[in-house]
């Protein structure tokens, strides 16, 4: 599972159209989007509600603590929304060390209201939890003592019966009202693949109806084959602050195209410890066995590659990956860490033909990086694909240390360490 998060207009645009869809709950939310993109008077035209309607206004980017950074704008007009954004888009701000410009918003109706609620499912381990409280808003942290939880087994459906403990300190004519908005929640959560789906707060608009006022959600990525139709076009957008690389972006557009699983992330540039790992588990162990042994800093990058890409995505994959291992050349030793459990099905000869292709093509570039590469893998062919790796290290001269399964997942760990500490300037 891959936790992605999504846009809080996106959100709220899945919960009622899927509310209806499944259960024919008419939710009044009405949710508009503006970029640096965006035509205000082409919006107001598409959203007929936004010149008849006081307003919220708030940016739509991931991050929290949008009141104390004089982000929100509330009960205002259309063209005092579109003053106020204007005289916010683009805006440099630091929100808990991260930096970036303020470059999406979302805006919606106000809703005057007294009452506010906490409502959260999300997806764990061996089951999923539903969180509620009739203590919402920016204090449910110090009143997290009234939040009521239950743990609903993952195959489960919800009853009456499970979801009492949550509404028990709710008036009862209401308590039925309040179960079946939460069980229908529930359903949406569960078709649409959510791990996290918040409100916080919501509360109930003139009709009575439930109303979220803030609103998050997050989807498991790897569901898109069943889900993603559902989903509609909608981003996976970066944590605030964060842009890609030219490397990451060329990985995530490879990624986009295979049904294999492609990924990397630039966590130091200048570090000298570099990770091309098979497998989601096996790149999270390598990564945290090098910051175990206390060289976290020196972590270059984050990169799994996993669900038998063929040899051209895994040349193409790792031609990027090395760019961005020998960009600098500063005469410190630095190394790579091909590694890997034991594959199930993945067959490691052909997977290593592309990094050896790509490896052949950056032979002097590997060479003035003082890069040494340590590979460790097993599986379906592997004694071959281990036999085409110590043949690269003679017919190149690179310095390459082949081990197999007969060695532990994270050996090579501590051999490039003694590397990279030994070597010097």
């Amino acid at each position: 599972m891959a936790r992605k998060k999504i846009r809080e207009y996106n959100s709220k645009q899945l919960l009622k159209a899927h509310l209806a869809r499944l259960l024919g709950i008419e939710l009044s939310l009405q949710v508009a989007q503006v970029t640096q993109s965006t035509n205000f008077t082409e919006l107001a035209d598409q959203n007929r509600w936004l010149t008849t309607s006081k307003l919220v206004v708030k940016p739509d980017m991931l991050f929290g603590k949008r009141g104390k950074h004089d982000l929100v704008g509330l009960n205002l007009s259309v063209t005092e929304v579109e003053e106020f954004i204007k005289a916010r888009m683009g805006k440099h701000i630091e929100i808990d060390g991260c930096a970036g410009a303020v470059t999406t918003f979302i805006v919606e109706p106000f809703v005057p209201h007294d009452q506010e609620y906490y409502l959260s499912i999300t997806s764990q381990r061996m089951n999923n939890q539903i969180s509620f409280s009739e203590h919402g808003g920016v204090e449910i942290e110090e009143n997290w003592d009234k939040v009521q939880h239950v743990a609903i087994p993952t195959q489960d459906g919800v009853t009456g019966d499970i979801l009492a403990p949550l509404t028990s300190n709710l008036p009862v004519e209401f308590r039925k009202k309040m179960e079946k908005f939460i069980s229908a929640c529930y359903q949406v959560f569960l078709d649409l693949d959510f791990t996290l789906l918040e409100m916080n707060p919501f509360t109930l608009d003139p009709k009575g109806m439930p109303f979220p006022l803030d609103m998050r959600g997050e989807l498991d990525d790897t569901a898109s084959f069943k889900s993603g139709k559902k989903w509609g076009d909608l981003e996976f957008p970066l944590p605030f602050g964060r842009t890609m690389t030219s490397a990451e972006e060329h990985v995530h557009d490879l990624d986009c195209n295979t049904g294999a699983s492609l990924k990397l992330s630039i966590l130091n540039p200048k570090g000298r410890i570099w990770t091309m790992v098979a497998g989601g588990g096996a790149s999270v162990i390598y990564a945290d066995t090098v910051a175990d042994l206390g060289y976290a800093g020196e972590l270059g990058n984050y990169a799994e590659y996993s669900g038998a890409p063929n040899q051209q995505e895994t040349y193409l994959y790792a031609k990027t990956l090395l760019g961005s291992a020998t960009s600098i050349a500063d005469g410190q030793g630095r190394a790579l860490l091909i590694g890997g459990g034991i594959a199930n099905f993945t067959d490691v000869a052909a997977t290593f033909k592309g990094i050896i292709r790509a490896i052949k093509e950056y032979v002097e570039q590997i060479k003035a990086a003082k890069l040494r590469i340590y590979v460790r893998r097993g599986g379906p062919n592997y004694e071959a694909g281990l036999d085409l790796m110590r043949g690269l290290g003679v017919d190149t001269g690179l310095h390459i240390e082949v081990f197999g399964p007969a060695t532990s997942m994270t050996g090579i760990c501590e051999l490039a360490i003694d590397w990279v500490t030994s070597s010097g300037n």
